[in-house]
């Protein structure tokens, strides 16, 4: 940029005050209008024109070190690549791709065929690309050309939403089967019933409505199941804040989940008195549940223990013990998941729904508990939850000690006639 042109009116106003006096002794007036202009012109000539640089308002390139320093903490993995081979790795990108990246090839560093082709482009683009690390691994790669041969790559992790996504599924796509079994069964028998009624003999159709209200009553419990269990996953991350008496509300759902007819085999133990912050409501399924279940696996006539300790942690800690056939290690991992069942046909024959140790695994996830399960093939399984105890303020040591001294027992669940079922 040049200096803007400044006019030398002094020297200029000289020269056409000697023109008028030169004019003025007699010299003809064209020879003083010639010096005039030459005198003007000579001083317009004689000004500077220097070319001046102006004060670059924007700062100076960022340095290596500058462009390491703002990207190392980001929490997405981001190369920085010249010519294809990685300049610059933050450590979210060290850690995902290994240390050894910074300097390699970025198309040896994401070996997958779309990362390749998208890196060989010289403009923006973005590719998605599975098993970049772990079989199972989804993410999104996006490249930002920010010339000819410089681009920064970005990797945005979407396992967990692919994770999501294949669970809803699954979930949907195993709901679907589970419904649709007893849904099968109760259609064909009524279509044989209401086709040749009078083909079919009084204790036919009497086994065949017993059918049809096993059916029925399988997949009412399936449905009951199915909408606790949306319950428990909407309230997940809301965590109870009334207390509860653990001791009353652990008798009392065991009760419910024994039944009339099978209470005599549960026994109710409990070392001191227990409160825990807690939905009384989930509170009571997770013991039924558990009750349930061993009774149902458990050998006939054996004892079900229910033995309520403080665990090492000063948790209140709930044992449910049977004395069945055990579970295989290699199911243990498994026992949580929805539908998984160890022996589809029994569990189905006794009513299961596969849904029971999910909705047990949810309610202890929102009372921020624990959930263990130990078995041994032949001698039974011992299903323990743990869950932080409630201490009310105020309340003296001595208060305390003497509730557990008066509450130490080991009580036998009654039997009642008018008990529900279990469910």
């Amino acid at each position: 940029m040049h200096k803007p042109l400044v006019l030398p009116w002094a020297g200029l106003m000289i020269a056409a005050a000697s023109a008028i006096l030169i004019a003025l002794s007699g010299i003809p007036v064209a020879y003083s209008l010639a010096i005039w202009l030459v005198w003007s012109l000579t001083l317009l000539i004689s000004q500077p024109h220097e070319p001046i640089v102006e004060s670059d308002p924007r700062p100076e390139g960022l340095s290596r070190e500058s462009l390491i320093g703002m990207i190392e903490n980001a929490h997405s993995p981001l190369l920085l690549v010249d010519r294809k081979r990685v300049l610059i790795a933050n450590a979210s990108a060290r850690a995902l791709l290994g240390e050894h990246v910074v300097g390699q090839d970025v198309r040896v560093a994401i070996r997958h065929p779309r990362a390749i082709a998208l890196m060989d482009s010289d403009t923006h683009g973005e590719a998605i690309v599975t098993g970049l690390v772990r079989r199972k691994d989804v993410y999104r790669v996006s490249r930002y050309a920010i010339d000819d041969h410089t681009a920064v790559i970005e990797l945005i992790s979407k396992t967990a939403e692919s994770d999501v996504s294949r669970a809803h599924t699954d979930f949907v796509a195993n709901a679907s089967h589970e419904l649709r079994t007893p849904l099968s069964s109760i259609i064909g028998y009524v279509e044989t019933l209401s086709e040749h009624p009078e083909d079919i003999d009084e204790a036919t159709a009497r086994k065949f409505l017993d059918t049809i209200h096993r059916e029925a009553q399988r997949l009412q419990n399936l449905v009951s199941d199915l909408m606790s269990l949306s319950r428990v996953e909407a309230e997940k991350h809301d965590r109870p804040d009334a207390p509860v008496d653990l001791n009353h509300l652990v008798e009392r759902a065991a009760r419910e989940g024994a039944g009339a007819n099978r209470s005599e085999r549960v026994i109710f133990e409990a070392e001191g008195q227990f409160e825990v912050l807690g939905d009384t409501q989930q509170l009571e399924q997770l013991v039924r549940n558990l009750v349930d279940n061993a009774l149902k696996y458990g050998r006939p006539d054996s004892p079900v223990v229910l033995r309520l300790t403080e665990s090492a942690l000063g948790e209140a800690k709930l044992e449910v013990v049977d004395q069945g056939e055990g579970i295989e290690p290699e199911h243990l991992p498994h026992l949580t998941r929805r539908f998984y069942r160890t022996d589809p046909g029994r569990s189905r024959m006794s009513g299961g729904t596969g849904l029971g140790l999910a909705i047990v695994k949810h309610i202890v996830e929102r009372h921020h508990g624990r959930l263990d399960i130990e078995s041994e093939v032949g001698q039974g399984t011992t299903v323990t939850v743990r869950i932080p105890q409630y201490h009310a303020p105020g309340a003296t040591e001595d208060t305390q000690a003497a509730e557990e001294t008066s509450s130490d027992s080991v009580t036998q669940v009654p039997q009642s006639g008018d008990a529900p079922p279990a469910t």
